[in-house]
């Protein structure tokens, strides 16, 4: 632990607060961009899930050749992305909405693709014609090597993965960069509030599920959703002279977001006129997980698949409590579950030189002011007030809950 160089900064101050286009960068031709003998700076985002690292991956992305112009790179790993930045480099604009996710997320790409060679198995669909590591591998280094940065940035929560199913993964990727300045940059959450986040994202993606107020905690307890340790402590051994930057998700809130934030703990100095800040992967509504839960549970995965788009474009509609206060534990799964992430909170603390990590910890012993079934029983209520849902199969199942 004493070689590791701790670092912690908190939300708020002028320095978060900025504007992060407004830091310009000065010397920005190829030639003096790094220093005779100056190390190439790697800064690596290693997740976690839910912190608002899709919208950062999309803000890099939509502004890598104007970052690479600057001696900053978000490479990419594949033949769309490669194609994406010769177009935007030589002017064409960006499409309309959400980029597609091999632009967006090169980077979990590339880590999917390692995952998958290890263990000998294949990378989620969505992430679609990729080619193989050797050739991602090789891009980057191409891309460094005729770019000449003096800072390569890799953003990828997937990383997250890498030390609970192969640390070996991690020397992997330190040594592409050999010879570079490291800093590694988490994002964690109060582990009530992630829970339920990551709970949400899953039922999103149709995933069948138990109630966090019921068994479904255990369904995380002894992995990287619940266990932050086991997602930190391989980075830290593999690099122990990387600068280290874990912050709390409350205070990358408060000092205006995950891109703002990124941008100001890793001292990037960024040119002007880049593409603003997006929000990209927005969660599920707390008030509609128990109806998008017994869906998932019941129904095949396409009807089921319809509910949830159909409660996705409802939400507005419904006023329904704020999403946030919505309580999904219940006092005595939230006792439980603060008792068994002490030990976390602690070896977080002691890594950044302090007594625990989340200051505010105690809070989550709390629960929230509405009960998820009340809210539940509201939905139902509401959804007799509006128009029927179009798929038949799936207004009857609806309308045999709420007949119960």
């Amino acid at each position: 632990m004493k070689a590791i160089k701790r670092l912690i900064r908190r939300g708020g101050g002028s320095e978060v607060e900025r504007d992060p286009t407004s830091v310009t960068l000065q010397n920005t031709s190829v030639s003096s961009r790094r220093a005779a003998g100056a190390p190439l700076k790697v800064i690596l985002f290693i997740g976690h899930h839910k912190v608002g690292s899709t919208s950062l991956q999309d803000y890099l992305a939509r502004n890598a050749a104007a970052l690479s112009r600057a001696g900053i790179l978000y490479p990419y790993v594949d033949f769309e992305g490669a194609a994406r930045m010769t177009a935007s480099a030589t002017g064409h604009p960006l499409p309309e909405g959400s980029l597609p996710i091999n632009i967006r997320e090169p980077h979990n790409a590339l880590a999917f693709r390692m995952l998958a060679e290890h263990k000998n198995g294949s990378v989620p669909g969505y992430h679609k014609r990729l080619p193989g590591l050797p050739q991602m591998l090789h891009a980057i280094r191409q891309q460094i090597h005729c770019s000449d940065p003096h800072t390569v940035i890799l953003a990828a929560e997937v990383f997250a993965n890498f030390n609970a199913t192969a640390p070996q993964l991690i020397a992997q990727l330190r040594d592409q960069f050999e010879g570079a300045e490291f800093t590694v940059v988490a994002t964690l959450r109060r582990i009530d509030e992630y829970l339920a986040s990551w709970h949400g994202q899953r039922l999103k993606f149709g995933h069948k599920l138990a109630p966090l107020r019921g068994k479904g905690l255990a369904l995380y307890t002894k992995g990287i959703h619940f266990d932050y340790r086991l997602m930190i402590e391989g980075w830290l051994q593999a690099m122990p002279e990387a600068r280290i930057i874990l912050r709390d998700y409350a205070e990358v809130r408060a000092a205006g977001g995950s891109v703002v934030d990124f941008i100001s703990q890793t001292g990037l100095q960024l040119p002007a006129g880049l593409a603003p800040e997006r929000r990209e992967n927005d969660s599920f509504h707390r008030g509609v997980y128990e109806l998008a839960r017994r869906g998932n549970e019941a129904m095949v995965d396409r009807k089921a698949g319809l509910l949830r788009q159909q409660l996705r474009k409802l939400t507005p509609e419904l006023a329904l409590p704020p999403s946030n206060d919505i309580e999904l534990f219940g006092r005595d799964v939230r006792a439980q579950l603060i008792e068994r992430f002490r030990p976390v909170d602690q070896y977080l603390g002691e890594v950044m030189g302090r007594t625990g990590f989340f200051q505010d910890l105690d809070a989550a012993l709390e629960p929230l002011e509405w009960d998820e079934m009340d809210v539940y029983a509201q939905l139902l209520e509401k959804l007799k007030t509006l128009p029927a849902f179009e798929d038949e199969n799936v207004a009857k199942f609806v309308a045999r809950l709420q007949a119960e």
